[in-house]
């Protein structure tokens, strides 16, 4: 239903609109336009009037197109005009009513919903005029016409679209079969909606269609060939009706009588249908909204999407009918690359599951199961493409754990409908979740395909390993060489371990490498609403091979843009036409095999950058740079390549050497509107189509907006994730030569921090890319308080690596000892050894400077455990623990780490003062300061060490010497301080 008018908000007589819509640029002219013929109108008489709108068009073409649109408004808001206006617009038009046949199209496709009721009537009755007139062009507006019919709605307005359409192409017959398409369209249209209008109120309609249908068949069979193995499935989802129980007879059994080329059932079935009738039974608006879906909704995000959808067209009983058209769009049309199959986009599966699982009907849910399974039944290697049956096995597949119902009904399914040219799909048939009557019929129908030669039993492990091969010609088939060698495969995700210890497998379907087959761009929907001028330079675009010469048209589509009679409402069209023509360009490599500056000049000599070169070439306060911005701006919403296709020519062109800067203009002049999220995306989409190219471009985007790049870890995350080892070598000799910058110190600690949830090869090339840069350790060993030994042990062997070869820092020390201890973390055990041999005096000084601190510290800011608090803290226990285990792992060795001065200076003096809880705890180790004294005059006493495994018997404090003892070893050791100078400090 249309939005109701907005109260206080005087409505357009075009379109209905809501408070909150703004208004709407076509509205706004063609009230211009209406405007226009209205003053040289007023006042006149019929003849006048006639003769000043004839004398207005002679003027120019600009004149000639508003006043064609001041009549075609009039037409459409002034009903006692419609026929005036029309017979004016046949008398003043010189262009074959082109001008009208364009805004009819763009409202059609943009704006239908939205027409005021009168609006709409009247728009109905100018293409039935266009089509008695014989307008050239009229078949293509009524096919457009036709789309608007919505399958699965018999709401009053949509019943009397279908029956005005339907009027249309009886009333006209003889015009209709002047035009094969339009016979086809009309056809496939007309036996879907059949099936809509089976209700006695009806009939009348449904007869209509009927005889529409058989007589088209009948009379223009070839015709209607050209729609493939579709209306076959059509046909029969309305063979019980009498008229079509007779044609179905001569289908199979004298196919001669419908047309002498005709051969039989079989020659229409192995004829692959196209994606414009898949796609002609889609609203616009529904088309939108499902690539919507399928390439900007996150998976696990899609539910308020599926909602909307479900409530705008699938809420009502006779929408269940619609489901089919659904998954028959989604699997014939809806094709995402294998960088969209690999992403965390939503994908085609889970929308068919949910058309599933939200399928009431038993007749429609079968209709929708044969149109999911439709493309395997006649599957053909040379004519189909593999991407059409995908969505069936991945539906199965993804549905056993989830939704096993599911699953077991489409194989079920496809028992009954087919007993052949299905693959190997044992881990299905074999399931021991689908009941035993099912698997049982499964085995005996395919057999062969069967994994052993008995059904499993119920007490089957399911966490059995088991094998899923897709070696069948349906999939595919190595010897046609379709699929250039690369095989359809389920791979082993991560292997997970059930309660009984034994591992499970999961599996993953593959991205396929299909062979691209090049079609023809097709631009019909958009060039027809160019002007004459620009409309001939993008034919010429079209119809050329030669690259040079495509580079010569797209120069003069340029200066035609920066022409100041261009008109900005064509710039969207023009951007439509121009990134279907370049479509190839986008799709192949872009970065030559081998980089020399001639092979990197020859790959920016394409027609697409052409617009790149004219904007390097001039100055910003150029009004001609604006506008090849909002060229580029209106490509990128087509084509978002274009973004790091912009990039590549900036970095490779020597024609824009120092105009990098131009980009962020680019991405001011976008919908994004954002530096950072325009760079970010367009690295993201080079990502995922060009990994060397990511490569290349990464020292030229790090250095030319450090702000953008440095700051967080999402775009080194995007490198890593993908580069190859070869590849971060690469990278790492460009941070070290100098041309490449990738971390600073004040924000490379965040970045480490945030790699931590990353893979391990990503973390690991990150953690290569930082140590090739200089920046000192001690700016990152702060982390040291984030990692968990079992959850980060990346970081920590790279971290582990890094610091057994420096000198070690107070601060190092300090956040090596704040890792709480465990038995099985050696982190802080396995560095600390290695200090005492390599750095032992330093280490001592700084172990002892911790010590004495911690041990200062109120016994309350020492809880004996940290872990409650999120970041590790340093207490004193903590260093006792490690340094103990630092002990033990040195105790059958010759280091002479703990017979230090400072190590047994700083252990009397924690003994000392420490708690008897502390002193049992850590016997071992303060015994080996106990018969420690400062060197004086005497000779020193043997000082007796205690084995460092065994307890000892005596857990004395350390008695403090006298005054006078005190002053006689001073004064007997100058320069050297004593124990108790060093625990009584003056």
């Amino acid at each position: 239903m249309e939005p109701s008018p907005a109260k206080g908000k005087p409505q357009g007589r075009l379109l209905v609109s809501t408070t909150l819509d703004a208004k709407d640029e076509l509205e706004e002219r063609l009230e211009r336009c209406v405007g226009i013929v209205t003053s040289l109108t007023n006042g006149l008489s019929e003849r006048e009037a006639n003769d000043a709108i004839t004398a207005n068009v002679c003027k120019g073409p600009q004149q000639h197109e508003e006043v064609c649109l001041g009549l075609f408004a009039l037409l459409l808001t002034e009903p006692p005009q419609a026929q005036r206006c029309y017979r004016d617009l046949t008398l003043v038009n010189r262009d074959g009513m082109n001008v009208i046949l364009i805004k009819i199209n763009q409202i059609l496709m943009e704006k239908f919903l939205k027409l005021q009721d009168v609006c709409r009537t009247q728009l109905v009755w100018l293409v039935r005029e266009l089509v008695k007139s014989g307008v050239i062009g009229a078949d293509g507006v009524l096919m457009t016409l036709m789309k608007q019919i919505a399958g699965g709605d018999i709401t009053s307005k949509n019943l009397w679209l279908a029956e005005n359409v339907l009027d249309i192409l009886l009333d006209q017959r003889e015009w209709v079969l002047k035009s094969g398409m339009l016979i086809a369209m009309s056809v496939y249209t007309y036996l879907r909606l059949i099936v809509d209008h089976g209700t006695p109120a009806l009939l009348v309609l449904r007869q209509k269609e009927v005889d529409l249908c058989i007589g088209l068949l009948r009379e223009k069979f070839m015709e209607c060939f050209i729609i493939g193995r579709d209306l076959v499935r059509l046909l029969q989802i309305v063979a019980r009706i009498p008229e079509m129980e007779l044609l179905w007879k001569d289908l199979l059994h004298n196919p001669q009588a419908l047309s002498p080329q005709f051969t039989g059932l079989l020659q229409l079935l192995t004829a692959r249908t196209s994606r414009k009738f898949l796609a002609c039974r889609l609203t616009p608006d529904m088309e939108t909204k499902l690539l919507f879906m399928t390439s900007r909704v996150r998976f696990g995000q899609q539910k308020r999407y599926q909602d909307w959808f479900q409530r705008q067209y699938l809420s009502t009983a006779e929408s269940q009918s619609l489901r089919c058209d659904l998954i028959r769009y989604i699997c014939g049309v809806v094709h995402p690359s294998n960088e969209v199959l690999s992403s965390d986009i939503l994908p085609r599966w889970a929308i068919i599951g949910w058309l599933l699982t939200t399928c009431t009907s038993n007749v429609a849910a079968s209709n929708a199961k044969l149109a999911l399974f439709y493309d395997w039944l006649f599957f053909s290697p040379e004519k189909d493409s593999i991407m059409n049956i995908e969505p069936a096995i991945l539906v199965m597949h993804h549905s056993m754990k989830p939704h096993p119902a599911i699953t077991a009904t489409l194989l079920d399914f496809m028992c009954r409908v087919s007993g052949e040219s299905l693959s190997h799909l044992a881990p299905l048939f074999d399931n021991p979740k689908l009941d035993r009557e099912l698997r049982s019929m499964l085995r005996e129908r395919f057999a062969e395909f069967c994994s052993s030669p008995s059904p499993p039993t119920e007490g089957r492990d399911e966490g059995e390993s088991v094998s899923l091969e897709m070696d069948n010609h349906v999939l595919l088939d190595k010897e046609d060489g379709c699929y250039d060698n690369t095989e359809a495969a389920f791979s082993d995700d991560e292997e997970e371990v059930n309660n009984k210890g034994n591992k499970k497998r999961e599996f993953r379907f593959h991205p396929i490498k299909e062979a691209v087959i090049e079609e023809p761009a097709d631009i019909t929907p958009y060039v027809d609403q160019l002007d004459d001028t620009m409309k001939e330079k993008v034919l010429q675009l079209q119809k050329g091979s030669d690259t040079e010469a495509h580079c010569e048209v797209m120069q003069e589509i340029v200066d035609l843009v920066l022409e100041e009679d261009f008109d900005s409402e064509q710039m969207s069209t023009l951007a439509s036409c121009l990134a279907e023509l370049f479509k190839g360009h986008f799709r192949g490599d872009v970065l030559p095999d081998d980089i020399t500056e001639e092979s990197l000049e020859e790959s920016v000599c394409k027609p697409v950058c052409l617009v790149f070169r004219n904007l390097c070439q001039m100055q910003e306060d150029n009004s001609g740079f604006s506008v090849l911005l909002e060229m580029l701006a209106e490509l990128y919403q087509k084509q978002p390549k274009i973004g790091y296709h912009l990039l590549y020519y900036l970095r490779a062109s020597k024609a824009a050497m120092g105009k990098m800067s131009l980009y962020e203009s680019f991405a001011q002049a976008t919908a994004l509107g954002d530096l950072h999220t325009c760079l970010m995306m367009d690295m993201k989409a080079c990502q995922e189509d060009d990994i060397r190219l990511l490569c290349y471009l990464t020292p030229s985007i790090y250095t030319e907006f450090p702000d953008e790049t440095l700051r967080s870890g999402e775009l080194l995350n995007m490198i890593v994730a993908v580069i190859d080892s070869t590849q971060l070598q690469e990278l790492m000799c460009h941070v070290m030569i100098g041309n490449l910058v990738m971390f600073r110190k004040d924000s490379v600690l965040n970045i480490l921090i945030q790699s931590l949830e990353w893979e391990t090869f990503e973390q690991y090339s990150a953690w290569q890319l930082f140590l090739a840069h200089s920046i000192p350790l001690e700016t990152i060993i702060p982390i040291l308080q984030h990692l968990k030994y079992k959850e980060h042990p990346e970081a920590l062997s790279c971290l582990l690596l890094q610091l057994r070869r420096e000198k070690p820092s107070g601060e190092m020390v300090k956040m090596v000892l704040s890792r709480p201890c465990h038995p099985e973390d050696q982190f802080t055990t396995s560095i600390l050894r290695h200090w005492a041999a390599k750095h032992d005096d330093v280490l001592g000084e700084h172990i002892k400077a911790l010590l004495i601190k911690n041990n200062n510290m109120p016994r309350k800011r020492q809880s004996l455990r940290s872990s409650s608090s999120k970041l590790a803290q340093l207490t004193l226990e903590q260093i006792l623990e490690h340094m103990d285990n630092l002990r033990l792992n040195l105790s059958n060795t010759k280091n002479s780490f703990f017979t230090q001065t400072p190590i047994l200076q700083a252990l009397q003096h924690v003994q000392a003062s420490c708690d008897e809880a502390h002193k049992m705890r850590f016997s071992d180790l303060f015994s080996l300061a106990e018969e420690y004294e400062e060197p004086s005059s005497k000779p020193p006493k043997s000082r007796r060490k205690a084995p460092a495994s065994s307890p000892r018997s005596r857990k004395g404090t350390v008695t403090p010497v006298s005054n006078e003892e005190e002053s006689a070893s001073s004064s007997a050791s100058v320069g050297l301080p004593t124990a108790t100078s060093f625990l009584y400090p003056v």
